[in-house]
């Protein structure tokens, strides 16, 4: 079996040392090429030539950016190189992604362990018995994304994190909070709520103040703790979408107090939730931050929304 390591050089919780011994675990089952991205966007690169050259199998070490690149990689080898055009499942590499972010969402919604050692040692028990399964995507436009995306007030905040970040902060639950803190109390979403939702043959909903879409659950994780906005996301199902219509404090506490239980199932007069879509589009009357995957992507009018069923096979 032919493989691709693709490695991001910055991912936070591996060291050179650590890159080795996968290396060296990976290269006793399969027959491995090791790639490391050198600036934004090239794993999207490597994994589209992975691709095209019919390599077996892409493995990924780093957060969920990298594995969102990849993934859009790997979906847009077709002849075209558009999303239009991508390659049924069965045509594609595998994915394999080794956790080495600071969140790893993706990752661990496939029931992977958080810690990479115990991750890789599973993923090669599944090389060597032919376990994978095969997961529908989420498509904003022309990006696939693989567990969430938001238009509003999540993907602000993400903005905010990411420039801490840069400023050499660590992506703490801590620096996540006072972000959040930070955008409620100057963001617009809260006092002129602009989105609406609309989907095909369906009545529009409108003035939202910010929207999460989710392709699984969890949404993501506060250390070992799940939020669940949307608890029956699925990667076998379609898109489901929870907004909130004003940005509130005691509704907005009340949501992500539901979110983080044992039984999350978030319900209110400033809640709007919706299950298993195939197809939507968010409209915005200002320019909304955007963001996929965790990753801000700068601001957006207008996004549409696209399930894609089956789309890519995982060893998980």
């Amino acid at each position: 079996m032919r493989a691709i390591l693709v490695v991001n050089p910055k991912a936070t919780t591996t060291t050179g040392r650590g890159r080795d011994v996968l290396v060296r675990a990976l290269r006793s089952e399969v027959d491995l090429t090791v790639e490391y991205t050198r600036r934004r966007g090239h794993a999207v690169a490597l994994a589209r030539t992975a691709a095209r050259q019919g390599v077996d199998l892409v493995v990924t070490l780093g957060g969920d950016g990298t594995v969102n690149e990849v993934v859009n990689g790997l979906m847009t080898a077709g002849a075209s190189g558009n999303a239009e055009d991508r390659l049924p499942a069965g045509q594609l590499p595998a994915l394999a992604a080794v956790p080495g972010g600071s969140t790893n969402v993706f990752a661990r919604a496939l029931g992977l362990p958080r810690e990479w050692p115990e991750a890789t040692s599973m993923i090669l028990e599944a090389l060597r018995v032919g376990r994978s399964r095969t997961i529908g995507l989420g498509l904003a436009d022309d990006r696939y994304f693989t567990f969430c995306a938001g238009l509003g007030m999540d993907a602000a905040v993400i903005h905010r994190v990411e420039r801490a970040r840069r400023r050499g902060r660590v992506s703490t639950p801590g620096l996540y909070l006072r972000s959040i803190v930070s955008q409620y109390l100057v963001g617009a979403e809260r006092r002129h709520p602009g989105i609406r939702l609309e989907r095909p043959g369906e009545t529009t909903e409108g003035e939202l103040a910010t929207v999460v879409i989710q392709n699984t659950a969890p949404w993501t994780y506060v250390g070992d703790r799940e939020v669940n906005p949307n608890p029956d996301a699925s990667f076998d199902l379609g898109l489901d979408v929870l907004a909130l219509r004003r940005l509130r404090v005691p509704s907005a506490t009340r949501m992500v107090t539901q979110s983080l239980s044992r039984r999350p199932d978030p319900r209110g007069r400033q809640i709007l939730r919706l299950h298993d879509l195939e197809e939507f589009t968010l409209v915005a009357e200002q320019p909304q931050a955007f963001q996929l995957d965790g990753d801000y992507l700068g601001e957006r009018n207008k996004v549409r929304f696209t399930s894609v069923a089956a789309a890519l096979r995982v060893i998980c």
